[in-house]
């Protein structure tokens, strides 16, 4: 299969952007730098979920002092972070946040405090005089805990990620060949393989137990793949309407990226490794999308969301440039929390930044507590940021002192 025009122009657009690493975050779905979304997605899976290693230590830890450092754009952005609060406080209500915090591993970090943490900084954010106040009593307020990171110093590696937006249709047609398709009713155990599942070419579903199970029509088979991995989407269909969609399901294989195998296998160095490239590569030898595709044996299913914003692991909305995704064995889920890494600004440049956050979303690939993946939104600008979003920094959960 050649990859349409509309895909080289989709790229050249981006590259004249932001230069070559502008859609890192798209590339790392597909590669294996950023987090497989597929479990991200709040439904339920039919398919089990694979065991999350655990850290032999105590993720996160009280800190004598708040972290140098504050969070520039919270005041004129109190609105976003007052939503993604009630959001988590939503969730926190929940059977699920309830069973989740019984089993939570650190010391002190129970619902009751995370819930009151929440409640009363957002009490701040709609009271305080000032963000000079805000600073003032958060810090005299609450403590930090800090994530042990990768390395047990505190080191955390952080990439974005992002809702893509991709045509559509709701029926085959010469144009249109690549489905996605719905949950089956049954997965035998042990789960069929995607080369099982779709074929060798991605066109042989409709042999197997997939066959009228097919939801929508992509044009391409990669952009088909890549919602795969990242497990949900924002579709504009042919007929002039727009169709989002979100994880069902999947098999219980775990997740492969094809760019990471290109390079093991010599076709790509590892310093190659972006979307372009990988584009290119298979520009020039569409035939290896047979090959390469398959290697990721995973395989996800999809229902309509009937035009539902993105939705976080919890359940819940996730809220662009205010919601984080994390190892949720390991970390609080919906709780509140502050970052401090590197991220680019509208104009596609890198900063440095000390956010308030809210975690509300994992992971197939955030695993341990030196992984954080940072939503920046929908569409393509949201793509270009998360694109950019490559960097180490720390992770911090501000809670009420005791």
């Amino acid at each position: 299969m050649a990859l349409l025009d509309n895909k080289k122009k989709f790229v050249r657009k981006n590259l004249r952007i932001a230069g070559m690493g502008s859609l890192l975050a798209l590339l790392g779905w597909a590669v294996g730098i950023a987090p497989d979304r597929s479990v991200g997605s709040g439904v339920t899976p039919t398919a089990p979920v694979l065991p999350t290693p655990k850290l032999s230590v105590v993720p996160l830890r009280p800190i004598a002092q708040p972290p140098q450092g504050w969070d520039e754009q919270l005041w004129g952005d109190r609105s976003a972070m007052v939503r993604a609060i009630d959001y988590s406080l939503r969730y926190l209500q929940t059977t699920k946040a309830i069973e989740a915090y019984r089993r939570y591993p650190v010391k002190g970090v129970t619902r009751d405090r995370v819930q009151r943490s929440l409640r009363r900084f957002r009490q701040l954010l709609l009271t305080a005089r000032s963000a000079q106040q805000l600073q003032v009593t958060v810090q005299k307020e609450f403590v930090f805990y800090q994530s042990v990171g990768k390395d047990g110093q505190g080191t955390v590696s952080f990439t974005g990620y992002f809702e893509p937006v991709y045509a559509a249709s709701r029926d085959r047609t010469a144009e249109f060949r690549y489905p996605l398709y719905r949950l089956p009713s049954q997965l035998k155990l042990p789960h069929p393989t995607r080369l099982e599942l779709e074929g060798e070419n991605g066109l042989q579903g409709n042999k197997g137990i997939l066959r009228g199970l097919e939801l929508v029509w992509l044009r391409d088979r990669l952009e088909a793949f890549l919602i795969q991995v990242q497990g949900s989407a924002r579709l504009e269909l042919t007929n002039g309407s727009v169709m989002t969609i979100g994880v069902a399901g999947y098999t219980n294989h775990p997740y492969t990226g094809i760019g990471r195998e290109l390079v093991k296998d010599g076709k790509l160095r590892l310093e190659d490794l972006n979307l372009p490239n990988v584009i290119q590569y298979f520009q020039q030898y569409p035939d290896e999308l047979n090959v390469y595709l398959p290697r990721n044996r995973r395989f996800v299913f999809f229902r309509d969301t009937n035009g539902a914003a993105a939705t976080g692991n919890l359940g819940f909305p996730v809220t662009a440039g205010r919601s984080i995704a994390s190892d949720k064995s390991l970390m609080p889920p919906g709780a509140l929390a502050f970052i401090q890494t590197q991220m680019p600004n509208e104009q596609l440049e890198q900063r440095p930044v000390s956010r308030f956050m809210l975690d509300q979303d994992t992971g197939g690939a955030i695993i341990g507590a030196g992984r954080v993946d940072i939503y920046t939104g929908s569409g393509t600008q949201a793509g270009n940021q998360a694109g950019l979003v490559n960097a180490i920094g720390q992770l911090y959960y501000p809670l009420l002192k005791p």
